[in-house]
């Protein structure tokens, strides 16, 4: 794990190295300071000597303004190391998730994704900047601190060993203890997020249901369950606190009682025994001893709480995509021809049933293919092995006269553009969002393929036209206006395949029509694979694939399913009376 997260350190090695070494000086002076009030006290002011107290008070201030400097140099590289080294964590796992295939995504659910960028990250931040000055200050400060009290007076020095092991068995339990807490904390902020996220995605269907309520009670019951967690972890870390103030009032009191007992003993000379002075630089090393073991236990609380953080970070880093390009890739595709060789999908290997079963199809390129079947026929599951958005489980899925998996997966995927069921657009002008499909296309490859996919009229009539700007995921324009404009974006790829999943659903029939008439004149070689829950939407097709149930049932143009496919038919028949009906 540590070997993992400390690649994301990279350029910031040198402000990570900086702080400990400024922190090792800071201390260094810091521990110097009680031994000069020794000898100030001492020599000084019981002398009576104004020499030595202007030498040892000049000598003290020196010692604090350069102690008071280094800790300034330590907490400035430590806030750029830890800063950057959480900047780097983020993309990293970022671009990983850009090379995740679907179903690297499916693992992580988008809510926990979120968490695991912001929550986690920020938490091993804290966490990376408290190891770079606390867990670096804390042992330097605790062992230069026990060799001055030691070089004092070793008797009264053994008071501090005596501590150490209660405070490290006490500390040993409470994160033993806190830990699963934690971890099961952040699994629940991913329900948290998903749950708003959810929300807020669908805040227009709440609120047209009236279910605002509902929402509010689902939203309370998780943020308990945080709550509640939290709680019970942050009870068993409460008990840091009054461990290390037992362990630092008990040194004290000890120190108190035995330090005195010596000064009376030696008559209050240093050379006998011990002195007024050197007490008070015992009194000051028990102060820094036992500040270092409380700093110590922040470090090991804060660990404790960014460990669950940390080991799901790695998990993500960690995830490697399911798909990846061969040693020797290819990077031209032929044409639009596929072909399914006895091709079988499941979603996951503990799937109990496959999503597709021994598909076999062969599409010439530049023919137009309409695909119908019901709802979960797994239509959508046979047009995503084509892009490799995900590998068939078994036999082989063809490109072009190759196997799928010989392409370099760009290539693969600029040669066939997907028009899913859900479309996405983005915030930014239309134009910017068009330009996914080709960022070096010309106003005039722009506005021709909008006009292609029917979308050009209205783009005109905004005032803004092209320059028109869309909100996240297009919520200011309609359904199927969004489908136009996906369309275009799909054709400015001028890819070799076009497969439109359901993408003219929000579409009437007659601009579904023009669309359809306006891909056999402008792009006839482009192979063409609509998908639709309208017999009209591809009855004009090549050839028509009727899917049921993971399987090809028939396959043939729209007069020859007609008369040989019952399903088609029964389709056909239900929409044609129905739309009789309604008239």
């Amino acid at each position: 794990m540590i070997k993992t997260l400390a690649k994301s350190i990279r350029e910031y090695k040198k402000n990570s190295i900086l702080t400990p070494i400024f922190v090792m000086l800071e201390v260094l002076f810091e521990v110097m300071i009680p031994f000069i009030m020794a000898r100030l006290i001492d020599q000084g002011i019981d002398a009576g000597n104004m020499d030595v107290i202007l030498r040892l008070g000049l000598l003290l201030l020196g010692a604090a303004m350069v102690a008071l400097t280094f800790g300034a140099l330590s907490g400035r590289s430590a806030a750029i190391a830890s800063a950057g080294f959480a900047k780097n964590l983020r993309q990293d796992m970022f671009y990983n998730v850009q090379g995740f295939s679907f179903s690297n995504i499916d693992k992580f659910s988008t809510s926990s994704i979120i968490t695991r960028l912001t929550t986690d990250v920020t938490n091993v931040q804290n966490s990376y900047q408290m190891l770079l000055r606390m867990a670096s200050r804390s042992p330097i400060m605790l062992i230069f601190s026990l060799f001055a009290a030691f070089s004092i007076n070793r008797s009264l020095s053994m008071i501090f060993l005596g501590a150490m092991p209660i405070l490290g068995i006490g500390l040993f339990f409470i994160i033993k203890n806190a830990h699963p807490i934690f971890r099961q904390v952040f699994k629940t902020y991913d329900k948290l997020n998903s749950i708003v996220q959810e929300n807020v995605r669908g805040i227009r269907v709440v609120k047209a249901f009236v279910r605002e309520d509902h929402e509010r009670e689902k939203f309370e019951d998780i943020s308990k369950e945080i709550y509640d967690k939290f709680t019970k972890a942050e009870k068993l870390l409460a008990f840091n606190m009054p461990l290390i103030q037992f362990c630092m009032f008990g040194s004290m009191l000890l120190l108190s009682w035995f330090g005195a007992r010596a000064i009376v003993a030696s008559g209050n000379n240093a050379a006998v025994g011990l002195s007024t002075g050197q007490l008070m630089s015992l009194m000051t090393y028990t102060m820094q001893i036992l500040i270092s073991l409380m700093m110590l236990s922040f470090v090991f609380v804060m660990i404790t709480i960014s460990r669950a953080s940390a080991e799901r970070i790695v998990e993500m880093l960690d995830e490697e995509t399911d798909l990846k390009n061969n040693d020797n890739p290819v990077y031209e595709v032929a044409d639009g021809c596929i072909e399914f060789q006895n091709v079988s999908f499941c979603y996951s290997n503990k799937a109990d049933k496959m999503a597709l079963r021994d598909i076999n199809l062969k599409i010439n390129a530049g023919e137009t293919i309409g695909i119908i079947g019901g709802t979960g026929s797994s239509k959508t599951s046979l047009i995503q092995l084509i892009p490799r958005l995900y590998d068939a489980s078994k036999g082989i899925v063809k490109v072009g006269g190759r196997d799928v998996r010989e392409y370099d997966l760009k290539t693969l995927r600029d040669q066939v553009a997907v028009v899913l069921q859900k479309n996405v657009l983005f915030s930014g002008t239309i134009n910017e969002n068009l330009r996914w499909g080709d960022e070096n296309a010309s106003d005039n490859e722009v506005e021709r393929m909008a006009t292609l996919a029917q979308a050009d009229e209205f783009i005109r009539e905004l005032p803004d036209k092209y320059d028109a700007h869309l909100e996240q995921g297009g919520s200011n324009i309609s359904g199927g206006q969004k489908q136009r404009l996906t369309i275009a974006r799909a054709l400015l790829k001028k890819p070799r395949i076009l497969i439109l999943d359901d993408s003219t659903s929000a579409v009437d029939t007659r601009t579904d029509a023009i669309i359809k008439r306006s891909f056999l004149e402008e792009i006839p070689y482009t192979t063409k694979i609509i998908i639709a829950q309208r017999v009209s939407s591809v009855q004009d097709a090549d050839r028509i694939i009727v899917m049921d149930d993971g399987e090809i049932k028939a396959i043939g143009t729209h007069a020859e399913l007609l008369k040989d496919s019952d399903i088609y038919r029964e389709v056909y028949d239900s929409q044609v009376k129905g739309g009789m009906a309604s008239a």
